[in-house]
């Protein structure tokens, strides 16, 4: 397949998570395009099943495909655990979730295997952190904890607030008195709050972001490929964001955590793919 260098990379979501995986690829690859997708009228998935997960990722791969996407990143914990096996066979073009490159970069971290993962509850039932690392080394023990409440907190804007520190603590409490040495961001929002989780753990766990490890994969990956983009015209801009629904809320989020000031955001009906 002829693939254009010059065309985009698809990045999808639940919502508006998956901008810092986004926000990643803009500083690790400032040559490439990027289409994004955040699913905001189904959000979240975290607490949705296996086959809904695989229905709505084919839907927004479809329309992907459609923007004539060269790559794709599953921007997403809930669909890369749940949705990206069966979707890398459906599809002639690379795609790439955020959990590998997070359990290789913690594999590759720990000093004690012991490694922590805190994501939504789908993620940390679908047992594939544990799986993609013990692949790695059969020894590393991993502890995972669902965090349910830290994704409305930042969705909110209570990236600094009383109430997030209260609950990082009670959440993370268990995870530091199990002698982790790493933790995984395993959540998309969760960089987010990447201040407050490193207050409660403490200097001695380190924290993994898949988000800006994703980006180097994707990176290794167009480069293998041949399909790297060698650089755009200074004066356009790059990136284009679709949802399903609150267009403008999302365009209010993105423009808090982007180096990029988002002027559209445009609104599909994701139902017809």
């Amino acid at each position: 397949m002829k693939t254009d260098n010059q065309a985009p990379i698809g990045v999808f979501d639940s919502g508006v998570g998956g901008l810092t995986v986004a926000r990643e690829i803009m500083r690790n690859l400032p040559g490439e395009r990027i289409v994004y997708f955040g699913d905001t009228a189904r959000v979240p998935y975290g607490s949705k099943s296996r086959q809904t997960i695989i229905r709505y990722s084919r839907q927004i791969v479809r329309f992907l495909l459609t923007q004539g996407v060269k790559a794709i990143v599953v921007a997403c914990n809930t669909a890369s655990a749940l949705a990206l096996e069966d979707i890398e066979h459906e599809i002639d073009i690379p795609i790439i979730g955020v959990m590998k490159p997070g359990a290789r970069a913690a594999a590759a971290a720990t000093k004690n295997r012991r490694i922590g993962v805190i994501g939504t509850e789908s993620t940390i039932k679908s047992g594939m952190y544990p799986r993609f690392i013990q692949a790695i080394d059969p020894e590393i023990a991993v502890l995972g904890k669902a965090c349910p409440l830290f994704v409305p907190l930042v969705e909110e804007g209570w990236l600094k607030d009383p109430v997030t520190d209260e609950v990082a603590r009670r959440y993370l409490g268990e995870l530091t008195r199990e002698n982790i040495d790493v933790l995984i961001l395993g959540c998309t929002h969760y960089p987010l709050l990447r201040s407050t989780v490193k207050r409660v753990v403490g200097d001695k766990v380190e924290l993994v972001n898949p988000a800006y490890e994703t980006a180097q994969e994707l990176k290794r990956l167009l480069e293998k490929k041949g399909i790297s983009n060698p650089g755009m015209a200074p004066e356009e801009f790059p990136y284009r964001f679709y949802v399903s629904d609150a267009a403008e809320k999302f365009k209010q989020f993105a423009n808090s955590i982007l180096p990029y000031d988002v002027r559209v955001t445009q609104q599909i009906n994701i139902e017809e793919y």
